[in-house]
């Protein structure tokens, strides 16, 4: 259990899928107890293991995880959050997002990205900003070269 205990302290006991709490009392074979995730699919992926529960990790298997937008947000076409973090981990530099209807919901979507992506990719600092244009707010994550 010592690479579970490592990896579970290190991701703060949080899943990285679904970004909700993992129990570490929970029996390792019930779907909200936890377990290791091993990137293997992503070779340059600079964490190996990642802390998921173990519902979490059997439903994305082999394929790509879809990390989820909260419902509370106000989001129109919300880009695939673990395609776009793999994109900036291996060139860096910005991307569009999403959009939104006012400069509010844009804000608030840009706050809860930073947060997400810091434990999303650990290590790889992100900003999130908001641009207007067209009529709507354009949201951007953007880092530096790595």
């Amino acid at each position: 259990m010592s690479l579970l205990d490592d990896v579970a302290e290190r991701d703060g006991w949080r899943c990285w899928v679904c970004d909700e709490p993992v129990d570490p009392d929970m029996s390792v074979n019930d779907p909200r107890g936890p377990s290791v995730d091993s990137r293997t699919a992503d070779r340059k992926a600079k964490v190996a293991e990642r802390l998921a529960h173990r519902g979490c990790n059997t439903r994305k298997g082999a394929v790509q995880v879809v990390i989820p937008w909260p419902e509370h947000l106000y989001v129109i076409e919300p880009a695939p959050l673990a395609t776009v973090a793999e994109r900036l981990e291996r060139k860096g530099g910005r991307e569009m997002v999403g959009r939104c209807p006012t400069k509010q919901d844009a804000q608030d979507a840009a706050e809860w990205l930073v947060d997400r992506f810091s434990r999303l990719v650990p290590g790889m600092p992100v900003t999130a900003g908001v641009e207007a244009g067209g009529g709507q707010f354009l949201l951007i994550v953007a880092t530096g070269r790595r």
